[in-house]
């Protein structure tokens, strides 16, 4: 079984709602149906909308799910260990433990305020969307403001992130907002869960030049398990297809894993969940991919991005 590095889950915010845990949840991802991976390295999202949490700001709820996290690690130190640095996932696996990393799925989960980033960076966070679908201070969505870049703050939000070793992530931006963050970014940033807007005409897939531009950065697209983003009635030969065409863009070193686990309805026919992963490693070698391709698409890229970005 490969060794896998997933970008992307909702599962933090799951289990908040539903009071379940990390060891086995009937969700997407636990801890036990990733024991057959040879090693697997997950970026776990904190997210909230206010429509669902009236009445309590989002500060206040990451601060709750950055508790629930740290209680799921404390309860499964023996499968599962939080993670700031790619040494420090390589050293989780080498014990035969998973490798937990923390990020925010919008920055107003921080109120986009810089002060705030940089409490969550010394509480181990090491990614941050700088949007979800809702407009914030800091710039438009693919959905609210499409036509809407980073404003100053957003300027200076995206610049701090980087100098702590933030990874930026551009899953939900808007594509001036892309660009923007494009021009600005010294270190690698990444769409943790993003496919081909050429493959599925969506404006959450990125487009050619998109993931071009992510190319020359040195950063990472993660393929997202959403049917919505992936076409009608997608199989694992869609995920595929999507795969092949970022490679017939020059990007093997730059798609990773962002299933979009436990944020999504309907993967794709045959993926359950995470541990059915290994059936897109199976399709690619059956068609005559090399080990070596399939694992930078399964771990090596995202963890030279996080080697590259989180250095400490």
């Amino acid at each position: 079984m490969p060794k896998v590095f997933d970008g992307h889950c909702d599962t933090i915010l799951r289990c908040y709602l539903d009071g379940r845990g990390f060891r086995e949840n009937g969700g997407h991802l636990d801890l036990e149906r990733m024991k057959p991976y040879g090693g697997w390295a997950q970026f776990f999202a904190c997210f909230g909308e206010p429509e669902d949490m009236p009445g309590k700001p989002l500060w206040k709820v990451f601060q709750e799910e950055v508790a629930l996290f740290r209680k799921q690690m404390e309860e499964n130190t023996a499968l599962i260990v939080h993670c700031r640095t790619a040494a420090e996932a390589e050293a989780a696996w080498a014990q035969g433990k998973a490798a937990a990393f923390l990020s925010a799925e919008g920055a107003e989960l921080l109120e986009c305020d810089l002060q705030k980033l940089e409490i969550a960076y010394s509480w181990g966070l090491r990614a941050v969307n700088i949007t979800w679908n809702h407009e914030n201070i800091l710039s438009g969505t693919n959905v609210e403001s499409p036509q809407k870049g980073l404003t100053e703050q957003g300027r200076a939000f995206v610049k701090r992130a980087q100098e702590l070793g933030i990874l930026v992530d551009v899953s939900h931006l808007s594509d001036p907002g892309f660009w923007d963050v494009a021009e600005l970014a010294k270190k690698p940033f990444f769409a943790s869960h993003s496919n081909s807007r050429s493959l599925c005409s969506h404006p959450r897939n990125l487009t050619d030049e998109q993931f071009t531009a992510i190319i020359r950065n040195r950063g990472v697209a993660g393929l997202n398990m959403c049917d919505e983003f992936l076409g009608q009635a997608p199989t694992v030969d869609t995920l595929v297809s999507h795969v092949e065409h970022w490679f017939g863009l020059g990007g093997e070193e730059n798609v990773s894993l962002g299933g979009d686990w436990d944020g999504i309805s309907h993967p794709p026919a045959g993926i359950g969940g995470i541990q059915d992963i290994h059936k897109l490693a199976d399709r690619l070698l059956r068609m005559n991919y090399s080990e070596e391709q399939v694992n930078g698409l399964f771990y090596k890229n995202l963890m030279r991005v996080v080697r590259e970005v989180c250095t400490m």
